[in-house]
């Protein structure tokens, strides 16, 4: 019986004809507001579904791109897991309401502002409630090299080693805007963690991971004693992973789902 022909292999298709997202370029400030709430009230959702709401507690601010000294924001005791585009406020450096019908928390505002004001480059900064960044930030300890993932914080991220109680003081958010200084991530001692990054979903990527990494070291060393990796790997990592752009990338499935959402 004769072997049936060999059917041949097909032909790959040329590099410049694979789709690979990238982050957009938008045609005006306004293409480019809409966009940067869209991308902020999925973030929102996101962090909701992954349990870092903690009764009115948490933000992220995203920079308008035209107005100054202004950001859109979740509306105070409004539930992650419920924001729309047009729920969305947008406050001024001062944490007054300029556009939106809601309140503003302002004891986690402070910080914000001061951090958007130090940072020009910050599009957006996430701050939560999350339950392992709490538990690390309570052993008053940064993250430690001991995954590849925990490499993109490696030597770009501090611990702010002052607790004051809720803040609510301009000065006190300038004192912690200071401490992150050019870094993509702070410890806030007893208190939680902090993010920044030049879009939503970078911010928002580095969170989630930062979150993640903080559970991976409570789990390791409640096993045993984590094996560091050494300083140049650990380097050599986060120059490969560390990156806004990696980031953003790496958010690309998580706005895919929740984007379905609306």
């Amino acid at each position: 019986m004769s072997e049936p022909p060999a059917v041949p292999a097909p032909a790959p298709i040329p590099v410049e004809q694979l789709h690979f997202a990238m982050p957009p370029v938008h045609a005006s400030p306004d293409e480019e507001r809409t966009y940067r709430r869209q991308r902020l009230a999925g973030a929102l959702r996101l962090f909701g579904q992954y349990g870092y709401e903690d009764g009115v507690s948490g933000h992220i601010t995203v920079r308008d791109p035209e107005l100054a000294d202004c950001y859109w924001v979740n509306p105070f005791g409004a539930p992650f897991a419920d924001i729309a585009p047009q729920d969305l406020i947008l406050v001024n450096g001062d944490g007054q309401v300029v556009q939106g019908r809601f309140h503003v928390n302002q004891a986690a505002f402070a910080v914000h502002a001061a951090v958007h004001r130090a940072r020009p480059g910050a599009v957006a900064v996430a701050h939560t409630h999350s339950t392992h960044g709490r538990a690390l930030a309570a052993l008053g300890e940064p993250i430690e090299p001991i995954t590849q993932e925990a490499c993109a914080f490696y030597e770009d991220h501090v611990l702010y080693e002052t607790y004051t109680g809720v803040v609510v003081d301009e000065e006190e958010g300038r004192r912690i805007a200071a401490a992150l200084g050019e870094r993509k991530a702070i410890i806030l001692r007893n208190h939680g963690l902090l993010t920044v990054g030049d879009s939503v979903d970078a911010a928002a990527w580095w969170f989630l991971t930062m979150e993640r990494a903080c559970q991976v070291q409570l789990l390791a060393r409640a096993a045993g004693k984590p094996v560091l990796i050494d300083h140049r790997d650990a380097l050599t990592t986060r120059d490969q992973l560390g990156s806004d752009l990696v980031a953003w990338i790496n958010y690309q499935p998580l706005w895919q789902r929740i984007s379905r959402t609306f």
